[in-house]
């Protein structure tokens, strides 16, 4: 299922990702720093929503207190957890 999300407090205003059972791929971000955003994007392909949670989660960006990778690991997290309702 394709779910999207919008973020809080980064330059990308949202994401977009598939998730099939807990698996995440098709990672899109609208905004963003392209570079950074595109290789989160594929690093994460194919992994599950824990799995990115452990991997990215909690990264800061800069000063803020969150960031692109940050709010992915929120967004599969929210989806994984809204999909097993």
């Amino acid at each position: 299922m394709r779910y999207s999300y919008k973020t809080q407090g980064v330059c990308a205003v949202e994401i977009h990702f598939d998730l099939d059972g807990d698996v995440v791929s098709n990672v899109q971000f609208v905004g963003g720093c392209p570079g950074n955003t595109q290789a989160v994007a594929r690093l994460v392909d194919g992994m599950t929503a824990e799995q990115i949670r452990q991997k990215v989660g909690g990264i800061k960006c800069g000063g803020k207190p969150t960031s692109c990778a940050d709010q992915l690991a929120k967004a599969v997290i929210e989806a994984a957890q809204s999909a097993k309702q």
